[in-house]
């Protein structure tokens, strides 16, 4: 569609319909939008023009800042364990199993099996944090776990895909370097600037921070590694002053899931392609079995150990069970890169886009935990942070 007018409320159009949908089934728009995109892709095809392309990556960068920004210190402190150990064990549990399985049982080629299990090791924090979002948890003890062990968990895939494929030159240190003096600063002198900038209409507090975001995100891209790496560590650096300033973060969250986000989701699903899919349907359904089994396998028990009660032992497994953004950005790493061939990456991302909807579904469907109306809930239900039980709306709000 050449008309980038009317190729845009084609896009805008298929967001309001899956924003209906998710209100009408109560489920994740995150999830109807990638169904959406899948349909909509199938049957129309969906223009995947350079600037869609350009929301759709901006739209995850944005995510995963909000979702490094909703990480509380103390309670990562407090739970210092239980985040590394379940995003630790989330990632090789997969890894190690979909690496196997791939070499041994199908006979791809090491490093195309190396790519099968760097590709679904992913737990999405993009997903997670959208779900998140809508249902009240973000504010919560446990949503705050769940989120410092996705990163955990990414952070095991971004390092492994650098360690085996990554060109080390550079631009990569320069980065590395960048990067670190970066988040120094931002810790140190960030919350003066934005006091400094104010509350303004024109909202320069929030034009500083994406400025923050698209350096670094371009940084990293030239030096081989992914924008929303950085994004996620600026979010974590930036997080006491945005747990602060409620206001702020609501602001840019409105911008993120109005316009940015429905993109990058809609373009996930659009990417499923339908006759591949029912040609690899056997090897798709596979790796998503073994991905899934794998992480309850090695979180599950983790837990218990953690005295997590089962229903949130169980909310937590399904949605480190997810995955999307460094699961498709690792398959198409390979693809880019001529390491799988394009049949192989169908049915990865494929495999990785159907861990974002399947897990997710079974966790609002079966195991939500509920939210309390007070600090230190009934059994079954969600930890608070401290002084946060007042300001969390009912669910049917």
């Amino acid at each position: 569609m050449d008309n980038v007018w009317l190729a845009s409320a084609l896009w805008i159009g298929l967001a309001l319909v899956a924003s209906v949908v998710s209100v009408w089934v109560a489920v994740s728009v995150a999830l109807i939008e990638i169904v959406v995109g899948a349909v909509a892709g199938n049957i129309v095809g969906l223009p995947l023009a350079p600037w869609v392309n350009f929301l759709a990556g901006f739209g995850a960068i944005l995510l995963t800042f909000l979702a490094g920004a909703e990480i509380d210190p103390q309670v990562v402190r407090r739970n210092l364990w239980s985040s590394f150990g379940i995003g630790l064990i989330g990632f090789f549990a997969p890894y190690v199993g979909v690496l196997c399985f791939a070499h041994f049982v199908v006979g791809w080629p090491w490093p195309q099996a190396q790519i099968a299990g760097i590709s679904l090791s992913t737990t999405s924090v993009a997903v997670v944090y959208a779900v998140m979002i809508e249902t009240g948890f973000n504010r919560t003890e446990i949503g705050k776990i769940i989120l410092a062990a996705c990163f955990i968990n990414d952070l095991g895939t971004v390092l492994a895909l650098g360690l085996v494929f990554a060109n080390y030159d550079i631009r990569l240190l320069g980065f590395v370097a960048v990067t670190v003096v970066s988040l120094w600063l931002l810790a140190r002198y960030a919350p003066r600037v934005l006091a400094l900038l104010g509350d303004r209409m024109s909202e320069p507090r929030t034009k500083f921070v994406t400025l923050v975001l698209l350096v670094l995100g371009g940084l990293a891209s030239v030096a081989g590694s992914e924008a929303v790496l950085p994004a996620y560590l600026v979010g974590m650096v930036l997080a006491p002053t945005f747990l602060k300033d409620r206001e702020l973060a609501g602001r840019m969250r409105i911008v993120a899931f109005s316009l940015l986000t429905p993109f990058y989701f809609l373009k996930a699903g659009s990417l499923v392609e339908i006759h591949a899919v029912i040609a690899g349907g056997g090897l798709i359904a596979a790796f998503l079995a073994i991905k899934m089994v794998t992480k309850f396998v090695g979180i599950l028990p983790l837990t218990r150990a953690f005295s997590f009660v089962p229903r949130e032992g169980m909310y937590t497994t399904l949605l480190m069970s997810t995955g999307l953004t460094f699961g498709t950005i690792s398959a198409l790493f390979g693809l880019t890169n001529h390491i799988i061939d394009e049949q192989q990456y169908t049915i990865l991302v494929t495999a990785v886009i159907g861990s974002a909807v399947v897990p997710t579904l079974i966790a609002q469907r079966w195991f939500m935990p509920a939210l309390p109306a007070a600090t230190g809930g009934e059994e079954g239900q969600p930890r608070l942070s401290a002084g946060e039980a007042a300001t969390i709306p009912a669910q049917g709000d």
